[in-house]
Order: structure tokens, then C-alpha cells, then sequence
């Protein structure tokens, strides 16, 4: 089976480890044996004015594997929202309703549903291809969670070669290193079978230090200065 999932992950954080705004959207395209991608894109945001609620992170992430699954034909997308596996094309306003999440949960997808569940229809359409929302318990949208904590290092390392310095918090269970040209991002967590990936990444005149976000436990901070 050939999945393309996508996940926003990677955030700014303040000088006391509190978060600003999300950084980076990934899209992956995920193929046997499940443990990288074999296809991979971004898209960065602007932490400095990102929507906390949801919504955005939703929105971009359905958008962006939409775009890559035109260009891969996967059999699936898998969006991180865990709502049951239910299809988006069928997420209409008694769907959301009767969905077993949270008030707040319902608010955001009555809002964005207006949008997303006639693309999603039109998309299946023209394609054949469903997009669920199947969330966490996806192995493909945990790699693009953690490609999205690789490319919030990359952004960082440019963040800083411009600014100075910066500090951003990586997504949970995961850690990166930064080698030989390279970004390597892995899952910190034995359960999940060794995921991972790596992109490509100028790290010249930054250093850099990871240690865990004294604030919250199974996360990692990233920062990174001007040499």
C-alpha cells in the first residue's frame, strides 16, 4: 500500500520555552517497509502569526497531500486528525455533530469542513482517493510528523544564520542530528520499528544544541546560534 500523509509539527519557542506558532508543514509518500518516506515536500509558515487552534495546521496539511497525492497517486491519504478513520469527503454538518470528540473539536471541523469536505469529495471524484481522517494511530502520519520536526531544523538553521539565534521545540518522541550536510531526524519512542528521516541541509557558520524542553516532558528543544 502506498500512503501520503502529512502532519505540522516544530514550533518557535520564547526565551522561557513557550510556544509562539507552528513552523513547518510535511507532506510524505510512504511505501513498504514503513519506515521513512519515499517521496517528501514542505511548506513553512509564519509562527509569528499562526492560528493555535487548529485550523490552519488542518487546512495546510489536507492541502498539501492533496497536491502530492496528485502528483504520486498513492491508494490513501491519511490526515492527522483523529476523528475514526471517517472519510472527509462525508464530513458534513450532522457527520461533525455526531463525532465523539470534543466541543471545541466540533467547532473547528463544522468551520473547516465547509471547505475541505467538498474538495475532499471533488478529489475522490476525479481520483478514486479517499482522505482520512485517521490522526496519531497512522504510521505514515507519525513520519510526516517527524519530517516535519527535520525541516522545523532546517528552518531554524537559517533562522538563526540571519537573526542570531533562535529556539524552536521539536515534535514529541523525537530527536535530530545535524552531520555531514545532513539532517537526521528519529523517533525516540522503541515501540514504533526505528522511523525516521533526512533531508539535505547547509549548516555552516551555526552551531547548535539539543537538550529536553524543561517544560514538557517527551519533547526536545533545538537551539541554535550565529557563529
Amino acid at each position: 500500500m502506498r500512503i501520503v500523509s502529512a502532519d505540522t509539527g516544530g514550533a518557535l519557542l520564547t526565551e522561557d520555552y513557550e510556544p509562539v506558532g507552528l513552523i513547518a508543514t510535511a507532506a510524505v509518500l510512504v511505501e513498504k517497509p514503513y519506515r521513512t518516506a519515499t517521496l517528501k515536500t514542505v511548506r513553512y509558515a509564519d509562527p509569528f502569526s499562526y492560528d493555535m487552534s487548529g485550523r490552519q495546521a488542518i487546512r495546510e496539511e489536507l492541502l498539501l497531500s492533496v497536491e502530492l497525492a496528485r502528483r504520486v497517486k498513492p491508494d490513501v491519504i491519511h490526515l492527522d486528525s483523529t476523528i475514526g478513520g471517517i472519510e472527509v469527503r462525508k464530513l458534513d454538518e450532522p457527520t461533525v455533530d455526531a463525532l465523539n470528540i470534543s466541543e471545541r473539536g466540533k467547532e473547528v471541523w463544522r468551520d473547516l469542513a465547509r471547505e475541505l469536505q467538498p474538495l475532499a469529495k471533488g478529489f475522490w471524484e476525479d481520483t478514486g482517493i479517499e482522505i482520512v481522517a485517521i490522526g496519531k494511530p497512522s504510521v505514515p502520519v507519525r513520519i510526516a510528523e517527524i519530517y516535519a520536526g527535520i525541516y522545523t531544523a532546517k528552518w531554524a538553521l537559517d533562522y538563526a544564520r540571519e537573526h542570531g539565534r533562535v529556539i524552536v521545540g521539536l515534535p514529541r518522541y523525537m530527536k535530530v542530528e545535524i552531520r555531514g550536510g545532513k539532517i537526521h531526524g528519529e523517533s525516540l519512542d522503541p515501540r514504533e520499528g526505528g522511523l525516521f528521516g533526512e533531508i539535505e541541509a547547509e549548516a555552516t557558520g551555526v552551531a547548535w544544541e539539543l537538550y529536553p524542553n524543561p517544560l514538557v516532558r517527551r519533547f526536545m528543544t533545538l537551539e541554535v546560534w550565529r557563529e
